[in-house]
């Protein structure tokens, strides 16, 4: 296909996409992003297998191309064998809501989304150190940086919502892509909201040989990302963390146990040396519920890039209603650090998001985030229990705390979709997991 033939099918899918129906009023989301239809009235893909690759895989119905709506007549684990997934094909919705019980878990592998106009549901990762030997062993060899994230300047109008990542070795969750060609050479407008973003690997199989154990990274120069309604624990760092140029608001999130660093923001300037620097990360933080822990060691809620080794770079941030406690005992913290500039309003905000009151954060976000809130596996269950009981440690190994889960036969259950209105079938199919009432959780 020439490149005149491949912009005019793009644009045919885009036109035929703005006839549906949107992730916001589709699915009750606010956020960057929010605007898209992922693949709202595209064609039905059905996940029959827990295989890696082939037919009926996720990784085959994630190459496809044209709108499409994938979900799942199997429910279990899917090894994806130290070969993470793809998705540069765009107009896609990832309806994880359709498995059956247990629900879809990844493990030994990540996702890079390199697309646009993504919605992405109910999915748990669980990458881990995929058996291989960690820096710190004679045997190490390249490392393995595996993680989720989305990557370069078509990865656009994306929203990752209730979905649960762990055990990472480089972030859980990330929004990234190139830093030097400008907002519109990277990623843009995404959505994180509801996630529980978790236990990010410490001493593990990083390819710089040193400890790296993150949650969120949200790169240079990339704009207009919403961080909210998250559940942060166990991460040393990157609780989120902006870098250079980048703006977002991160709002609603809970974090736990966060070691040296909760909110990092600001660019790495020794990484732009020779170029012109990228103005400071612009955030608002807004209604998050930090709540130290055993590792924690903290010196405020958002520190700016202050380091020997990159250079210092500033940060400009709004703040409003955030709750800091440093340790159990309820020790106080400041909310910014050296070099971070307080802003007298919010330089972003997504449009209709009305933040939490802090009081209700806790509460909330420990009830409603993740895959499966009502369905929660071990993982996510010991996470929230250790959470609301202030135990837990930042590990190095996924084996630490139970390892893997166990591959298996998968649950089968055929889907009888309805002839019309997928949207709103999905939609309930995602509140029957989150809420036992009728009032959804935002």
């Amino acid at each position: 296909m020439n490149a005149l033939a491949a912009a005019l099918l793009t644009m045919l899918m885009a036109t035929a996409a703005q006839a549906a129906p949107d992730v916001a009023s589709t699915y009750g989301l606010t956020g960057f992003g929010t605007g898209t239809t992922a693949g709202e009235g595209g064609a039905i893909v059905r996940v029959t297998t827990l295989a890696s690759d082939g037919e009926g895989s996720l990784r085959e119905a994630l190459r496809r191309s044209g709108p499409r709506i994938i979900v799942f007549e199997v429910g279990g684990v899917i090894d994806l064998g130290l070969k993470s997934l793809v998705l540069d094909q765009p107009f896609v919705t990832i309806a994880g809501q359709t498995a059956p019980s247990p629900g879809i878990t990844l493990i030994r592998g990540g996702l890079e989304i390199r697309s646009h106009d993504v919605l992405m549901q109910h999915i748990r990762f669980r990458m881990g150190d995929g058996g291989l030997p960690p820096y710190t062993s004679p045997d190490f060899g390249k490392g393995w940086d595996v993680d989720v994230t989305t990557n370069g300047r078509n990865a656009y109008n994306i929203v990752i919502d209730h979905c649960s990542f762990a055990w990472a070795v480089d972030e859980n969750l990330s929004v990234s892509g190139p830093r030097y060609d400008g907002p519109e050479g990277t990623s843009r407008r995404v959505t994180l909201s509801n996630n529980i973003i978790a236990e990010g690997l410490l001493r593990s199989t990083h390819s710089k040989r040193e400890p790296h154990s993150k949650g969120t990274l949200i790169h240079d120069m990339v704009s207009e990302v919403a961080v909210v309604g998250n559940l942060y624990a166990h991460n040393d760092d990157r609780n989120p963390m902006f870098k250079g140029g980048a703006s977002g608001a991160v709002v609603n999130n809970l974090i736990y146990n966060p070691g040296r660093i909760a909110i990092s923001a600001g660019a790495a300037m020794a990484e732009w040396e020779g170029r012109t620097p990228p103005p400071p990360p612009r955030i608002a933080v807004a209604g998050n519920h930090l709540l130290g822990g055993a590792d924690s060691r903290l010196r405020a809620l958002v520190i700016a890039n202050v380091s020997k080794r990159y250079g210092e770079g500033p940060a400009d941030v709004w703040f409003d209603d955030n709750r800091l406690e440093a340790t159990a005992a309820g020790a106080l913290l400041p909310e910014a650090g050296p070099l971070v500039r307080r802003l007298e309003a919010a330089p972003v905000w997504p449009e209709g998001l009305r933040a939490r009151p802090v009081g209700e954060v806790k509460d909330a976000v420990l009830a409603g985030a993740g895959a499966r809130p009502l369905d929660r596996d071990a993982v996510d269950q010991r996470i929230v229990a250790e959470v609301r009981e202030g135990r837990g440690r930042i590990v190095d190994s996924q084996n630490e705390v139970g390892g893997y889960p166990p591959t298996g036969e998968a649950v089968r259950r055929p889907l009888v979709l309805p002839a019309a209105d997928i949207g709103s079938w999905l939609r309930r199919l995602s509140d029957a997991l989150i809420v036992s009432g009728p009032e959804r959780t935002p």
